[in-house]
This record gives C-alpha cells, sequence and structure tokens, in this order.
C-alpha cells in the first residue's frame, strides 16, 4: 500500500478490490486493484506529496483516475469512461474531498471517485487527449519530489489546459454539492442554457449536441445565454451527461 519505506497487500489475490468491481462495469473484475491503486501512488503520493493532510485528494483523486487510464491502456478509451461513469455509484456528497488546513484532517472519502470522476470531466473538456496525457506527466516533472497544495495542482492543469478551471475545482473539491445545469426555450424558440452553483461566478463548458450529431463544447456560466447550434430544441437536445457529472434541470 502508500508506504514510504515498505510494501502491504491484501487483496487475496483477486481481481476487484476483495473481489468487488466498484464500477459495477465488469472493467473493476479484470485487474487487481490493490496492484493497480497502490503503483499509481508511486506518482501522486510519493513522487508528488501534499504539504497538509487536507489535499490528501490530490493523491486519491489522481490515482484512482490512474485505474481508469490502466483501463484505457488494455481496453480502450470507452472502457475507461464507462468505469469512471460507474463508479459515481460511490459518490456520497457528504462533505467537500478537501479537509481544513492545519489540523491533520482529511476530506470526504469521495476524494476517491469524485475526484477520479471529476478529472475524467476535465479530460473530456480538454478533448486532446495528447495534451491531458502531457498535463500529467507534466505534473510529476514540475513537482518531482515536492510538496504541494491546492493552489499549485489547479494552477498548474488550468495553465497548461488553456481553460480556466479554476472554479470547476472550486465546486468539486472544495464543496459538497454538484452544479446543476438548467435548460430552458425562450419564446423564439432559443434554448438558452445556466449553471446553478454556490460558487460564485462558476463556470464551466460542456459538450452539448443536437441528438444523433457531434456535440461542441459550449460555454455556459450563472447567467442564462443562447446555445446557439442549428436546429437545437428542448425536445433533441443531447448533452453529455455520461462524462460531465452534473445536475441536470429541464424546464
Amino acid at each position: 500500500m502508500e508506504h514510504q519505506s515498505a510494501i502491504a497487500y491484501g487483496n487475496h489475490y483477486q481481481n476487484g478490490y476483495r473481489g468487488r468491481d466498484a464500477s459495477e462495469t465488469g472493467w473493476g473484475h479484470k485487474w487487481d486493484f490493490i496492484v493497480v491503486h497502490e503503483s499509481g501512488h508511486e506518482w501522486f503520493g510519493n513522487n508528488i506529496t501534499s504539504a497538509d493532510l487536507a489535499d490528501m485528494w490530490i493523491h486519491e483523486s489522481f490515482t484512482n483516475y490512474s485505474e481508469g487510464l490502466f483501463i484505457d491502456y488494455f481496453y480502450g478509451k470507452e472502457a475507461s469512461q464507462a468505469y469512471a461513469h460507474g463508479i459515481r455509484s460511490g459518490i456520497q456528497n457528504d462533505n467537500p474531498i478537501q479537509g481544513p488546513y492545519h489540523v491533520n484532517k482529511e476530506g470526504s472519502g469521495d476524494m476517491y471517485p469524485k475526484g477520479g470522476v471529476m478529472l475524467n470531466m476535465i479530460r473530456t473538456m480538454i478533448d486532446n487527449d495528447e495534451k491531458w496525457r502531457n498535463i500529467l506527466r507534466g505534473l510529476n516533472s514540475k513537482f518531482y519530489h515536492q510538496q504541494v497544495d491546492y493552489h499549485d495542482i489547479v494552477n498548474y492543469v488550468s495553465q497548461q489546459s488553456g481553460l480556466d478551471l479554476l472554479k470547476v475545482f472550486e465546486q468539486y473539491v472544495q464543496h459538497t454539492a454538484i452544479p446543476t445545469l438548467e435548460i430552458k426555450q425562450d419564446p423564439s424558440g432559443r434554448v438558452l442554457g445556466r449553471w446553478i452553483s454556490e460558487v460564485k461566478g462558476f463556470h464551466m463548458p460542456i459538450h452539448i449536441g443536437v441528438k444523433g450529431q457531434k456535440r461542441e463544447l459550449i460555454q455556459l456560466d450563472q447567467h442564462f445565454r443562447p446555445i446557439t447550434i442549428k436546429g437545437l430544441t428542448k425536445e433533441n437536445i443531447d448533452i453529455d451527461t455520461f462524462n460531465y457529472y452534473v445536475g441536470l434541470l429541464v424546464e
């Protein structure tokens, strides 16, 4: 397990975690959870280490996501996305995944599945797997054998992705609830969208399209904005809620 000078193993030589697939998709039964997950900590936990236990989410979110990367490598991207979607069933949304600083206290256990799901969502926003791979590798190069905090990780991912992800991380890491996408149609027939979130100034791009057609990355904030996609109606709207962990309200 995640130790500095010793190795511990306790999975009874079974695939999954003690024989269980957390995603309930079947993909988690194809490999030994402990071997894959704890190996991921060689990068996130041992190479990069949080300076305060409050940021243990950095260790566990990225290492949870590394399980999906393992699946991606051996079984393909669709399989890894299915795994990320499946592990949502373990999210409680009981407390933020970041704990309070300076009191030796970690955040919610949601730091595992919710953190991994958040990173899969960010990968989907970036929509460039080579860039995303370079960001993950760059984190381990930039912060090689260093202690880091929330701002180090969030600022690096935002800068390297070319997307302003500060509010996204704030919502998913420092708050309990997830944002809700509200969709409505005005009297002129325009489809409008906005985010409902307790984070002031929250904004996040999301893939939206007409059913049966390719989705587009649409930038939305907390004010209703027209979704300018040709032929879009409230009835034929197609929102990627498979890869985006959000609530949905269609009026």
